[in-house]
């Protein structure tokens, strides 16, 4: 915003606000439901917080004026800082109705819990907020909101940006062919589910409030009740953690504990200077890892200065902070552990829950190929030969190299059936029975449950030969699977053998690739009787 500063709270609303207009463009699921509620609970509390602090300095400003003889031109400001006070409380209560609206005709009210009954509901927060013809309660805060702005400018000179954006307006909006189109009302309340709405509410009324405390800033400024004075400083640096990843972003804030408007602070770290930002030094650098403990930490050292002038000319006031760079972890997640299979389809999940939202997984193979599943760290892995070396990385950073042993497939077990009798009574089948032949090929169970698309077997082809005694009385040759014996089984007779050969076997992967099974030229005798 030209011509003010954000403290870091504001800046933290803002973001918010830049993942609430993204998840608007979102079909959500109940899980984001939860959060948008959770999102609009915490914009409420920040605008709670804002009122508070902006009470504050409007106290500030009455006991200044007070102690220095409620001079007129004082009574003005306060007059001024009144006023900006109860146009600030006119807009958040027709926000709050327009939410209350929204809960009790969209969300169906709120059960015995205080829970909204319906937070899914789209359409009546359309109607309500769109309206047919564009001409619902969105367009009416926009004006509400605009004249706001506007109303406030005269008392801090400063221009302030609408808080109701078309889409063509937005700054992420703006970036998609598909919502520059919209309006305000569009953008925020079309396709909306309650608490999503609320949430978009809660955003401008957090806005109003920072706008107001901006603005009370600058009428405080005019007669006194800002002025800082202090007779320490202080040299600190804010890091977001003590404990940094190698390969990633080391973040932090350098600044003095106490500071002013009329003090401009000059900053090293490291012996370069630091990039300065509304009184406040950014730091972000990666971070080196290496000659880590047995912990799996590196210790680091940062040193730097911060110069600032005072009256008796330039002082330096010198800083030292340690943090520790952690060496990166990964797990490797199996449904069932190594080894592999050979040419199947085994599929393992990579994850590092020291990483976190950091984790940005990416695999290659010596021995295999690896196929990506679309989620982070979820792979399939092909082995096409006996050992497979996993190399693991992590934003084009390679953290290791895991080894899998890798088997062949367990081969099938056959089961012969002679007119859908299964072989295995010693003494045989009877005779009138044996019209037809069948053989399954049948996976192992442990390697069936491990990779399901990966067991399909198939007997290719089998020989029938019945036999009398030592002499063959005929012979024929079944397809896939078997069938039936046709017209030997006229001849077939009480005290006959059938000799079964099974021809081969195939199996077919989850690519559906056919290969041959080497089993040799299985044979099974069945007596007749």
């Amino acid at each position: 915003m030209a011509g003010t500063k954000e403290t870091p709270r504001q800046k933290m609303i803002g973001m918010m606000y830049l993942v609430l207009t993204a998840l608007l463009a979102l079909q959500v699921t109940s899980a984001i439901l939860d959060k948008f509620v959770l999102l609009n609970n915490s914009l409420e509390q920040s605008t709670s917080a804002a009122s508070k602090v902006n009470q504050s300095t409007i106290d500030n400003i009455r006991a200044t004026v007070e102690k220095s003889g409620n001079r007129a031109t004082d009574l003005a400001i306060v007059k001024q800082a009144e006023d900006v006070r109860k146009q600030t409380a006119d807009v958040i209560g027709q926000i709050d109705a327009l939410k209350q609206r929204i809960i009790t005709e969209a969300g169906g009210g709120t059960d015995e819990a205080g829970n909204i009954r319906n937070l899914s509901e789209e359409e009546k927060v359309a109607q309500m907020m769109v309206g047919p013809n564009h001409n619902g309660e969105a367009y009416k805060l926009k004006k509400q909101l605009d004249d706001y702005t506007a109303g406030l400018a005269k008392y801090s000179n400063a221009k302030y940006p609408s808080l109701a954006l078309d889409g063509k307006d937005d700054p992420i909006s703006s970036r998609s062919p598909e919502q520059r189109t919209k309006d305000f009302g569009e953008l925020n309340f079309a396709q909306t589910p309650v608490p999503a709405a609320l949430a978009v509410l809660s955003q401008r009324q957090t806005d109003v409030r920072r706008i107001e405390g901006e603005v009370l800033d600058v009428l405080a400024s005019k007669v006194g009740a800002q002025d800082v004075k202090f007779d320490k400083i202080l040299a600190m640096l804010s890091m977001e953690s003590k404990v940094v990843v190698a390969g990633t972003k080391f973040k932090g804030q350098m600044f003095l504990a106490a500071s002013s408007s009329g003090i401009q602070p000059r900053m090293s770290l490291n012996g370069g200077p630091v990039r300065m930002q509304d009184g406040q030094g950014i730091i972000e650098f990666t971070a080196q890892g290496g000659s880590y403990d047995k912990n799996g930490l590196a210790r680091r050292t940062l040193t730097g200065a911060i110069s600032y002038q005072t009256a008796n000319g330039l002082k330096t006031v010198p800083l030292s902070a340690e943090y520790f760079v952690a060496k990166p972890s990964y797990q490797v997640e199996t449904g069932t552990m190594p080894p592999l299979y050979l040419g199947c389809a085994n599929k393992l999940s990579i994850q590092s829950p020291q990483l976190g939202a950091l984790w940005n997984p990416n695999f290659s193979a010596d021995g295999a190929q690896v196929i990506q599943s679309g989620e982070k760290g979820k792979i399939t892995v092909v082995p096409s030969s006996a050992q497979v070396a996993l190399n693991i990385s992590n934003s084009g950073s390679l953290l290791g190299t895991e080894r899998f042993r890798v088997n062949r497939v367990p081969k099938p077990t056959l089961e012969f059936y002679v007119g859908g009798t299964k072989v295995g009574d010693p003494r045989g089948v009877p005779a009138g029975q044996a019209r037809s032949v069948r053989v399954n090929a049948v996976s192992d169970e442990s390697f069936r449950n491990y990779s399901p698309d990966d067991a399909n077997f198939r007997v290719t082809g089998i020989t029938v030969i019945l036999a009398r005694g030592t002499r063959k009385v005929g012979q024929v040759n079944l397809g896939p699977g078997g069938g039936s014996l046709g017209a030997m089984a006229a001849d077939i007779q009480p005290g006959d053998r059938l000799s079964i050969q099974v021809d081969g076997v195939q199996r077919r992967n989850f690519k559906g690739d056919i290969s041959e099974v080497s089993i040799g030229n299985p044979q099974q005798s069945v007596p007749l009787y």
